[in-house]
């Protein structure tokens, strides 16, 4: 009987150790503790598997949010500040400069038709030279700043442009005019029958027939010691070689007109022009024009001189 006492408690000390022992026991990591039946494995304790060991990968951290009552919200994400140097202004492209066609001191055909034009709009009152001076720098000078152009008084391309775009060309009495200044405006008085209309405004005379210009020419008058008369008058008669006996000088196609006083041509008109004066006749410097108008006019024919 004692041996089989000390063989219980023999048993009972064993069982204490394993129990003892038992918590560092790995369990059969293909049964899960939690699949371990109360009471199942050793003395009924359920040891949890441990994990592999495994390189820890950090959680993306959240952004934080701001929590009021019924709204969540989330601060904008704020770009990281950036610059970029503006580019260098682009250059300005260089606008070519307009060619000079003509200038002060240039002769030749193209003067003339530049003159002829400028004459036709109203920028030049002289019959043209074909020569660019002073006068028709100015006459382009002025055409250029009424048209809001560089005012120059030089012809380049643009000027040029402009003006043969307002201009007619110019016919072959406008290239070479009769008359060193436009023919005036006619008197109301030559608009009717054959009348030489004589201006003392503009130093021309328009033989007229009906109101239409058939001829001009520059004539000059007398001084204001030896005025020419104005008003109405008719050819009284016609001398063609005549000579005056009052001052014994020569006045070729004379057509008297009122006393002494008549249109013929004068050497002294030709040579000199402007400077001098009549003795109160009409002088004509144009030998051939006179000459051609003295063969149209008839005694009796209107002459009309008036400022």
């Amino acid at each position: 009987m004692l041996g089989s006492a000390a063989l219980c408690r023999g048993l009972a000390t064993a069982a204490v150790l394993v129990v003892g022992v038992g918590c560092t026991v790995q369990p059969d990591t293909g049964a899960p503790a939690g699949d371990a039946k109360p009471g199942g494995g050793a003395l009924g304790v359920s040891v949890a598997p441990v994990p592999d060991p495994v390189t820890a990968t950090p959680e993306p951290t959240a952004t934080p949010s701001r929590t009021t009552t019924g709204r969540t919200y989330s601060p904008t994400p704020v770009p990281s500040p950036s610059w970029t140097p503006a580019p260098p202004p682009a250059p300005s492209p260089s606008v070519p400069k307009p060619a000079t066609l003509m200038a002060v001191g240039v002769q030749s055909d193209q003067v003339r038709e530049l003159q002829a034009r400028l004459r036709q709009i109203g920028h030049f009152d002289q019959s043209p030279t074909g020569y660019y001076g002073s006068v028709t720098a100015s006459a382009v000078s002025s055409f250029q700043d009424k048209r809001g152009l560089p005012r120059t008084g030089t012809t380049d391309t643009v000027t040029w442009q402009r003006l043969l775009g307002m201009t007619k060309q110019p016919t072959r009495d406008e290239l070479r005019p009769p008359t060193a200044k436009p023919v005036a405006a006619p008197d109301p008085r030559c608009m009717k029958g054959r009348v030489m209309c004589i201006s003392k405004k503009s130093s021309t005379l328009a033989w007229m027939i009906d109101g239409k210009v058939e001829s001009a020419m520059d004539v000059r008058f007398g001084s204001e010691y030896t005025p020419t008369r104005e008003g109405v008058f008719s050819v009284g008669w016609k001398s063609r070689d005549h000579v005056s006996t009052l001052y014994d000088s020569p006045m070729p196609y004379a057509m008297f007109f009122s006393g002494g006083q008549a249109v013929h041509y004068s050497a002294d008109f030709a040579a000199r022009g402007y400077e001098g004066a009549s003795h109160g006749c009409v002088n004509v410097r144009d030998k051939k024009r006179v000459a051609a108008l003295f063969d149209e006019v008839e005694t009796g024919d209107k002459v009309v001189i008036y400022w």
